[in-house]
């Protein structure tokens, strides 16, 4: 989604490439009162805290938005 979202707003390659470079192979764990689980990768989805979720929220959004307002779905959207 990031990747589609930044290429339709006209984000250069390179930088599209260092952003999903950024989330590739993540890996964390889940901490409870019993301890740490085992490590896995994350496959989906953007890291708790980080300060560029809130940018790449915006981006995709707005990619969402610009899709869609070029649709045409018979009632009028305000």
């Amino acid at each position: 989604m990031i990747r589609w979202a930044m290429r339709k707003l006209g984000v250069e390659e390179w930088l599209v490439l260092a952003v999903l470079s950024m989330y590739t192979g993540a890996k964390t764990v889940v901490r409870t009162v019993y301890g740490n689980s085992s490590g896995f990768e994350v496959k989906v989805g953007m890291q708790q805290g980080s300060a560029f979720s809130p940018l790449l929220f915006v981006i995709v959004m707005e990619a969402i938005s610009r899709e869609l307002s070029g649709l045409t779905l018979g009632a009028v959207v305000c």
